[in-house]
């Protein structure tokens, strides 16, 4: 009788939880793209303010939250363009600046916390600008790297934000890509590059020239962290010299010699190190299997952590910004299933206060696990991947969208995707492919893509949908491509040389002929086109291979339905050369469905642009993939 009872138990469940994984709620599109309410959250140096981005009338402005008695304020009230970057300087002033670039200007102002009077910094035309470094010996004064001088390069200034008085600190004789900071804030090594060929450079202090330490060709890579204390000219780095996996390394800054290794992983690149500047020690290295995974250099940060796993059992949790004292920390956390949220974490007293979640309307049990899994490619290469299924009782013969990423030399990562997301709910499993170039594998893996962005990165691709098809997870006459930049191109060539395996393409801002794309490349990235060369092509020399893989030459091969998203003010874009190709796709009746917003870059960071274009995708898959049985 008891077994009976059991079994009947167990049907009963059966039934609810099919009843319940058939009826999906279809979640608005809103719910997945809106605005966050807050982002980029930063604390002060004192530990006084948590400041974040917010909206103010439609334009995202800096707000600040007092720690003490958590009352907010705002600190801009910019109508007309949005706060596009800040950060905190070591006197507790915030310097901000304005998102400009439609006017090709930009703008650098700064307020304290006192007066809260707004100051204009800098007013320039045509530049770029990055923050190098904060100075301890002198916190009225940042270093910042800035193309003002010349286009192609970057000098350092000094800048102070108190008078915004602007001086040259360090020419560029014309090669230097990056510059790395001592502890003080002076710069003591950089990284000069003739687009093949990096090296590294050292100097003793201000008053040394720079010398060349270390030389190698850009398949080989270091990436110098900090200057290691009492250790005289020795500093850390992330290194692959004479190693497949990047390592953590200590390197002698004198003769450029690896000292020792400190770190590394047979199976993975070391990613990210965690250093504290105020504390002058390594604390978590940082790398990504199937999942992202850590291991801890100093125990007072691994005792934090075990307590914020307590507090926040089965999250994913980082430490994104501290306090001088390291007392009061902003933590970030997130799932496969949900975007998380962020906490201001009080180490002393253990004391763990939630400031906001990245987006409330999504619930973790109406998403999808993201699972990560592994196939051999059609010449043996074991190709990694993340595989998302969708909340439904059926799990094989699914309509399914392979959404390579772009880049190419980037990767996907396991984690919360909105896109991906807002796709399982409406029904698809979705297949991310890091196919051979994707970072993080090691050098080999990544060197396997080189000249192959029209070959066998794509074939790597393809043969993901054979395997999903011989696994009988696809449905074979419902498989579409989706992707955004080289993800947009994979789409393209996906559709033009492959007949019959795509029934339909979305392509965002996908690039379609690479020798504009190679030949417009703006002038500060024009350091690294040798290197550009020999990884993707030379358009002298590799012509035929560049045309072969373009997909502007090859309209007559695309027969599927496609829909084209576009910013009109892309720089990276050739709008006239799009216009062509979609009118060319629809003289040979192709049906496309072509979106072109005047006022968007890139990305459409407009909501209502957004929000209109997945409502587009929407129809536009369930038009041509779903209801094609």
């Amino acid at each position: 009788m008891r077994r009976r009872y059991y079994l009947l138990t167990l049907c009963l469940v059966a039934v609810v939880f099919n009843a319940c994984i058939n009826h999906v709620r279809k979640i608005p599109v809103i719910s997945f793209f809106k605005t966050p309410e807050k982002s980029a959250f930063h604390i002060s140096p004192n530990g006084k303010y948590i400041s974040y981005l917010k909206l103010y009338k439609d334009k995202l402005n800096i707000y600040v939250q007092s720690v003490a008695d958590g009352k907010e304020s705002q600190v801009t009230s910019f109508a007309d363009y949005p706060v596009k970057d800040y950060f905190w300087t070591l006197n507790n002033e915030l310097v901000f600046n304005k998102d400009l670039i439609d006017l090709n200007q930009y703008q650098l102002f700064a307020m304290n916390m006192q007066d809260r009077k707004l100051k204009k910094l800098l007013s320039l035309a045509k530049v770029r600008l990055r923050l190098i470094s904060r100075s301890n010996n002198n916190k009225d004064w940042i270093n910042i790297a800035m193309n003002k001088r010349d286009s192609a390069t970057f000098d350092v200034y000094k800048l102070n934000t108190q008078t915004g008085e602007l001086k040259l600190y360090i020419k560029n004789p014309g090669n230097i890509t990056e510059w790395y900071p001592a502890s003080n804030g002076n710069i003591r090594l950089a990284k000069a590059s003739d687009g093949v060929n990096e090296t590294i450079l050292f100097r003793q202090d201000d008053n040394h020239p720079f010398k060349p330490i270390i030389s190698n060709n850009f398949r080989n890579s270091v990436t110098p962290i900090a200057f290691i204390k009492n250790q005289g000219n020795h500093f850390y780095a992330l290194s692959n010299l004479n190693r497949d996996k990047t390592a953590l390394v200590e390197i002698d800054a004198e003769t450029g010699k690896e000292v020792k290794m400190i770190y590394d992983r047979k199976t993975a690149d070391i990613g990210e190190v965690n250093y504290s500047r105020n504390k002058h020690r390594l604390d978590i290295v940082n790398w990504e299997g199937a999942k992202p995974e850590r291991h801890f250099m100093n125990q007072d940060i691994k005792l934090i952590y075990e307590n914020l796993s307590k507090l926040l059992p089965d999250n994913e949790i980082k430490i994104i910004d501290r306090d001088t004292s390291e007392n009061k920390l902003l933590i970030s956390t997130y799932t496969d299933r949900s975007p998380g949220s962020v906490y201001l974490y009080e180490a002393d007293a253990k004391r763990l206060t939630k400031l906001t979640d990245f987006n409330p309307d999504i619930k973790p049990e109406e998403m999808c696990a993201m699972k990560p899994v592994t196939y051999k490619a059609s010449d043996g290469l074991l190709i990694n991947g993340y595989l998302t299924l969708p909340q439904t009782s059926k799990q094989t013969d699914l309509p399914v969208i392979m959404m390579p990423h772009g880049g190419p030399w980037s990767r996907n990562s396991w984690g919360y995707n909105a896109e991906v997301q807002f796709l399982a709910n409406r029904g698809y499993a979705v297949f991310q492919v890091n196919y051979r170039g994707s970072t993080g594998y090691g050098k080999a893996f990544m060197s396997a893509g080189f000249k192959e962005v029209g070959g066998k990165m794509q074939q790597d691709i393809t043969d993901g949908v054979k395997w999903l098809i011989e696994n009988k997870i696809a449905n074979p006459k419902q498989i579409g491509i989706y992707g955004g930049g080289f993800g947009g191109f994979s789409a393209l060539h996906g559709v033009s040389f492959n007949p019959g395996l795509y029934q339909c393409a979305v392509v965002q801002y996908g690039l379609i002929n690479f020798f504009t794309f190679i030949k417009d490349v703006p002038p500060f990235l024009k350091p690294y086109l040798s290197m550009t060369y020999e990884m993707v092509g030379n358009p002298d020399k590799d012509a035929d291979m560049l045309r072969a893989i373009s997909p502007v030459f090859h309209t007559d091969k695309i027969k599927v339905p496609l829909l084209i998203f576009q910013g009109a003010k892309d720089p990276r874009a050739n709008i006239s050369e799009l216009n062509q190709f979609v009118r060319d796709l629809r003289s040979r009746d192709v049906p496309v469905k072509y979106v072109l917003k005047e006022n968007e870059r890139t990305y459409f960071k407009n909501e209502n642009n957004r929000l209109a274009m997945y409502a587009e995708i929407e129809s536009f898959l369930e038009n041509n993939l779903k209801n094609k049985k």
